[in-house]
Order: structure tokens, then C-alpha cells, then sequence
């Protein structure tokens, strides 16, 4: 089976999106659907693990901006949104209105900031699109431009969750040279690439089960409502990079 190229599948399928459907439409469909439900969660995960209005955030895989825009309001800090499609990001940037915050098209697979700026680096659904070896060149750019103790939050499909089976045998049945990939990660994995990237990991939690404080009523398209507390539906692993001693430096 022929991998696709995760750039010209994404850039596809949105340009396929915007031509049958209107532009907010087919800027949700892009990222999944349930753009409003989804960007809450992503916030109330953040604010979960620690989010201050101060902090900087770098939101790598942005798309058309689900998590900016619940954070225009609350974050006098940084923002950082890279994605590798331009129509996605622009629209972000649209309806944040924010200049003083930063999109533009990721190059590849690395994080063009500066190293230790970062109190968070944030994948949703990026490594669900990505070939194993991509998601961990990503975590080592992620872990470069963290803070110490900074987090990297990373949602994932988890083959340890009944329900996500659903998800592999579509894949299995779709047999499209330029579809967009789903990609499956184990935990043992990523418990692997933390040892040797020198991460720690703060948490696990599973895509089926609330684990996300909420402090509003996160209602989704079809009318399902989220009270109390949440779930993504994909798993989440939360890192986070270790305060150096200056001993270990020399």
C-alpha cells in the first residue's frame, strides 16, 4: 500500500471541501467537524494542565483554527499556529484577530522558533497523519523549543481503545492512493520515544473516557452535550520537558 504525502492529501481534501460546501462548512469539515465543541475541549485540556494567560503556545497541525479561537480571548501571551495547509491557517488568522499573534505554513518537520520558548507545544490530530518515524522527529523539535518543565500535549488513536477499531478498518478498506492518512499509535511507543528523548510523561488518559474538567456545556453538531467533564475521543498523552541541572550541562 502506497503511503500518501501528507501535505498534497491534506491540501486536496481541503481544496475538495471548499469547492461543495460554504467556507465556514468546509473550514470545519477540514479539521473533523464539531470545530466549536473540539476547540473548547482543547482549551479546557491546556487550562487542565496549567495554562496561564501569559504563557506561549506553538499549536503545530493548527488547521483552520478550532483551538485559537478559544484561546483569542483568555491568552495575552504568544500564540504560534504552523499548518501545513495555507487556506487553514489563514482562516484562523482571520477569525482570531490577533495580530500580535503568529501563523504561517510549517516547513516540513521542524519548529522554526527558538529553543526553551514554548510553556506549551501542542499536536491535536497531527500524529494521526503522520508515519511513525514523522511523529517522533516532531517530538524532538517539540522537546527543543519547550521550556523546561513546559508541556507537549499530543492526542493520538490508540489501539488500547475498542472504539477506535472502527477507525482502523476504514483505513483497511480504503484503498485511495491520495487518501489522507490514519495512523495508530501504542502506548508502549510512545512510553519508548519518551525514555529516549529524555521526556517525561505526566499523564495518559483514554479517548473514551471524560477526563477534562469543564466549566460550560461543550454541546457538539449533532446536539450531544459534554457536562462537567470531557473527552476528545482520541487518547492524550501529556510530556513534559525536565529542568536541566546545571552539572548536566558540563
Amino acid at each position: 500500500m502506497k503511503i500518501p504525502n501528507f501535505r498534497k492529501s491534506h491540501i486536496k481534501q481541503t481544496m475538495a471541501l471548499l469547492k461543495n460546501h460554504s467556507k465556514m462548512k468546509a473550514m470545519s469539515a477540514a479539521v473533523g467537524g464539531n470545530f466549536t465543541a473540539f476547540g473548547k475541549l482543547e482549551y479546557y485540556l491546556l487550562v487542565q494542565n496549567g495554562l496561564k494567560k501569559n504563557h506561549t503556545v506553538i499549536d503545530v497541525g493548527c488547521g483552520s483554527g478550532r483551538l485559537a479561537y478559544e484561546l483569542r480571548n483568555f491568552l495575552t501571551g504568544k500564540y504560534i499556529g504552523i499548518d501545513v495547509v495555507k487556506d487553514l491557517y489563514k482562516y484562523a488568522e482571520s477569525i482570531c484577530d490577533r495580530p500580535d499573534w503568529t501563523f504561517y505554513e510549517a516547513p516540513g518537520l521542524q519548529i522554526p522558533e527558538k529553543d526553551d520558548v514554548a510553556d506549551f507545544v501542542c499536536f491535536f490530530s497531527v500524529f494521526t497523519h503522520l508515519l511513525h518515524e514523522e511523529s517522533y522527529k516532531y517530538l524532538e523539535e517539540a522537546k527543543r523549543v519547550v521550556k523546561p518543565n513546559g508541556k507537549i500535549v499530543v492526542s493520538f488513536l490508540d489501539f488500547t481503545i475498542p472504539s477506535h477499531w472502527l477507525t482502523f478498518e476504514n483505513v483497511l478498506a480504503d484503498d485511495r492512493p491520495d487518501k489522507v492518512l490514519n495512523q495508530f499509535l501504542s502506548r508502549d511507543a510512545i512510553e519508548t520515544w519518551a525514555d529516549h528523548l529524555g521526556l517525561k510523561i505526566l499523564a495518559m488518559h483514554d479517548g473514551d473516557k471524560p477526563h477534562i474538567p469543564l466549566s460550560e456545556v461543550v454541546e457538539f453538531d449533532d446536539g450531544r452535550q459534554m457536562i462537567e467533564s470531557g473527552n476528545f475521543g482520541q487518547s492524550v498523552c501529556v510530556f513534559t520537558k525536565l529542568q536541566t541541572k546545571e552539572s548536566d550541562k558540563n
